[in-house]
């Protein structure tokens, strides 16, 4: 993926059930949370947090927050400094989130987790959520003019979140957090999976009703531990991995664990570009392993390859996020998959972020030209979304590495729509394809006329897609239970619906890019 369009965050939480369920030492579920967090940053680096449960201290919920990386926030390049905060945030639950945004991005009070103090323990909490809200606007309008709540972020799905959540609290008892999910489950629009800690000692953690985002648990000695990606459990240790269910809530209290399916009426619609794109390539969500999925889109896109193939060609995959669909792709056609290009994996993000694109490409990646002159090059990618950062690196490729042919193979459909479930890519003149395509391409492959108008566009000698249709053998779940919004324009929800009507109407009239959505 080129044009760093980001996912908007991770989630992860442990709480410890009791000596009786296994080894390991009391209050330390804070300690397995960092680690964790490291293992799925590929969801965001710009903020991080923890919220800790203690009921040893009197401050029985505490958060620590900052802007910047895992590492940054706690200090883990600095073990004195990182072992006292730990000790500082030590609990038996805790939970944690690592966040990108559209919105906020340099305030450290749009990260999360977002803590709610209350005189009442079972009001007093702290969550975080990946995902975004819908229908932000009429839930917005309907706190603040109908309940009276005002609103501090008013573009904070973060804190619409906690005013639901506590104006709920207000008509159940503590301990009746099912049919607060309930009620959350038919208010909220959108993509959420969620963990909750309160201080009367409850963790909660839910997926929203289609299942958008992913969400997995599983047992590590005494501690139930959660994470938006298995990566994250697996490198912990974790045996056995579970994913909740769309609509499932889980609740831990005491040590004792109840689930409850709060909603049951919607079909599951799990993001596909998870798994070509966000998840981390190790990651199994859902029961599909990442790495295969990606696997089989290269291999699909190979089987449909329409360029005669010689000795002079050569496979590309842009890293990392393609290698393994451009491996398969090379495997299928009989041809060598090559590193031609090579990542700067320690150059910091804010290094590159004020360069212009082209000094970004040169930055991130360096063209071996012993490996691609004289070259045709299919270079394999994931998605085009912008196709701005592709032009400069197929120039790059074309000058340093002095490649003779360049040929753009993508292991995805063309995006033809903004998503507005919580990745960064919500308006449609942003977008590429829609400006050579009326219509998403179902089946087969791109028409050599509008192939060749989009390869002139970024400089390419050709430009292929993965049809739709191959997309959901590929990955190995039923067409209908994954949400393609943002390649099939069909969204799984109602004001996803409403919302790409609006912008694909003010991108018609010619009214600015179309709707973009400000997302926490």
């Amino acid at each position: 993926m080129l044009d760093g369009i980001k996912d908007e965050c991770g989630i992860v939480a442990a709480v410890d059930l009791g000596p009786e369920h296994g080894h390991g030492e009391a209050n330390s579920a804070t300690r397995l949370l960092p680690s964790m967090l490291l293992d799925i940053q590929n969801r965001g680096q710009l903020a991080a947090g923890i919220t800790s449960y203690n009921e040893e201290r009197r401050q029985i919920l505490r958060t620590h927050k900052e802007l910047g990386s895992v590492s940054e926030v706690f200090r883990l390049s600095d073990k004195h400094a990182g072992r006292r905060l730990l000790e500082d945030l030590s609990g038996s639950i805790a939970i944690g989130h690592t966040r990108y945004s559209t919105c906020g991005a340099d305030d450290v009070s749009y990260a999360q987790p977002l803590e709610r103090v209350h005189g009442k323990l079972f009001k007093w909490f702290s969550f975080c959520f990946n995902g975004n809200v819908a229908n932000h606007r009429e839930l917005a309008a309907h706190l603040a003019d109908d309940l009276g709540f005002h609103l501090m972020r008013p573009d904070s799905d973060t804190e619409l979140f906690m005013h639901y959540i506590a104006f709920q609290q207000r008509k159940q008892k503590a301990e009746d957090w099912g049919t607060v999910f309930r009620r959350l489950g038919r208010l909220v629009d959108g993509a959420w999976s969620m963990a909750l800690v309160t201080g009367d000692g409850d963790l909660l953690v839910a997926r929203d009703p289609g299942g958008i985002k992913p969400l997995c648990y599983g047992r590590l000695g005494r501690y139930l531990v959660f994470a938006s990606e298995s990566i994250a459990l697996q490198n912990a240790g974790v045996g056995d991995i579970v994913d909740v269910k769309p609509g499932e809530l889980v609740h831990v209290r005491k040590g004792r664990i109840r689930k409850v399916i709060f909603s049951k009426d919607k079909k599951p619609a799990h993001c596909f570009f998870e798994w070509v794109y966000f998840a981390n390539v190790a990651s199994v969500i859902d029961e599909r392993s990442v790495y295969q999925a990606r696997f089989n889109m290269g291999r699909a896109l190979a089987r449909m390859e329409p360029e005669s193939v010689t000795a002079d060609h050569i496979v590309v995959p842009v890293p990392d996020t393609s290698k393994a669909a451009g491996d398969a792709f090379a495997f299928t056609l009989g041809i060598p998959s090559i590193e031609g290009l090579v990542r700067n994996r320690y150059i910091g993000r804010t290094f590159i972020e004020s360069e212009d694109r082209a000094a970004k490409v040169r930055r991130k990646f360096t063209a071996l030209r012993g490996i691609l002159e004289g070259k045709k090059v299919f270079l394999v990618d994931d998605s085009i979304v912008r196709s701005t950062t592709l032009a400069y690196l197929i120039d790059y490729i074309r000058e340093e590495g002095r490649a003779t042919e360049i040929h753009v193979r993508i292991a995805c459909p063309p995006i033809m729509g903004p998503c507005f479930y919580g990745i960064d890519m919500s308006s449609v003149g942003e977008l590429f394809a829609p400006r050579f395509l009326d219509a998403p391409v179902q089946r087969g492959l791109l028409p050599a006329k509008i192939s060749k108008k989009m390869a002139s566009q970024i400089g390419a000698d050709s430009v292929q897609y993965l049809p739709i249709d191959e997309l959901a053998d590929c990955i190995g779940l039923p067409v209908d239970h994954l949400c393609l919004a943002c390649v099939n324009r069909k969204y799984p929800t109602k004001a996803g619906q409403q919302l790409y009507r609006e912008a694909a109407a003010l991108h018609k009239d010619g009214k600015g890019k179309g709707r973009r959505i400000t997302t926490d």
